[in-house]
């Protein structure tokens, strides 16, 4: 881990940039916040593969930590924690942007590769098979194989979902109010109450992949199936699950079907109501406590 001197000696390196606090000022004040990067490095491990290196992410938010002491303005009325953890934050994700080894031709395939499987499951009333895909997409099965072992080998899985999200986004500096968390409880119930209203196959990728953790060769030798088809029924159930959650909680989201008499937009509709169906206030407040940890991980 970079030292204090060794984070005083980069302030004071930069004669050429503007500043607007003291050596001095800034030394202090970076030595009081030194503890923020830790705690920003904890909660994104957290959430990215274990073989992530926590010294990588905390060198680039301590050298964002210093960066910010020398362009922090007091005079703007922006508490030095806000605007410290908005730039470590960013710098975090550059980290992890830069240690994904996936290329983004190969992340355009991937994204090109599910939106087409989608749409051939709404036409065809199934998911379809990997010849179906491949000649939709104009490539062979060899290659589309190809692309999901890529996919699922990347280093970082979980980028593509802050792609779109500023760091100011993602930083959170206050604690959330009774209503805020009680929303967020809710929508902790949906999602587990949608879960247990998938299908069984859909269900068992779902559980395993995401919640277990699982690598997807495992899963695909319980189910008796290949890794490709494991691809596609988690491609299957998280449509199925974003589209009943938004039903339910962001109706204005939710797609009409194109023709609700066809066998999917009736099966989908079906599932959209086993999820209401099997929920209540009550059910989806019990699978969190007051502090909106899960029950069953907080006991």
């Amino acid at each position: 881990m970079t030292s204090t001197a060794t984070t005083a000696a980069d302030i004071t390196a930069d004669t050429a940039a503007t500043t607007v606090l003291s050596a001095a000022e800034q030394e202090e004040i970076i030595r009081k916040h030194m503890p923020l990067v830790g705690h920003l490095v904890r909660d994104m491990l957290s959430r990215i593969p274990n073989h992530i290196h926590r010294d990588d992410l905390t060198s680039a938010g301590l050298h964002a930590l210093v960066t910010a002491a020398r362009g922090w303005d007091p005079q703007r009325g922006i508490p030095f924690h806000r605007f410290a953890s908005t730039r470590i934050r960013g710098a975090i994700l550059d980290e992890l942007r830069g240690l994904d080894w996936a290329t983004r031709s190969v992340r355009t395939k991937a994204r090109a590769t599910d939106s087409t499987r989608q749409a051939l499951t709404t036409t065809l009333g199934r998911t379809p098979t990997a010849d179906e895909l491949a000649q939709a997409l104009g490539t062979t099965t060899d290659e589309l194989q190809q692309t999901d072992t890529d996919v699922a080998r990347a280093t970082v899985l979980s980028l593509q979902g802050f792609a779109t999200s500023s760091a100011d986004d993602l930083v959170t500096e206050k604690n959330p109010g009774p209503e805020d968390m009680l929303l967020r409880r809710e929508q902790i119930g949906y999602l587990h109450h949608a879960i247990s209203s998938l299908p069984d196959r859909l269900q068992v990728v779902v559980t395993e992949y995401f919640l277990n953790e699982r690598p997807m060769a495992d899963i695909a030798a319980d189910l008796g199936v290949t890794e490709s088809r494991v691809s596609q029924l988690r491609a299957e159930a998280l449509s199925l699950l974003k589209d009943g959650l938004n039903t339910h909680l962001s109706p204005e989201l939710a797609p009409a079907p194109n023709n609700p008499d066809s066998i999917v937009a009736r099966r989908r509709a079906n599932y959209y109501q086993t999820i209401g169906d099997n929920t209540s206030v009550r059910s989806r407040l019990a699978m969190t406590n007051a502090h909106g940890h899960t029950a069953y991980a907080a006991a």
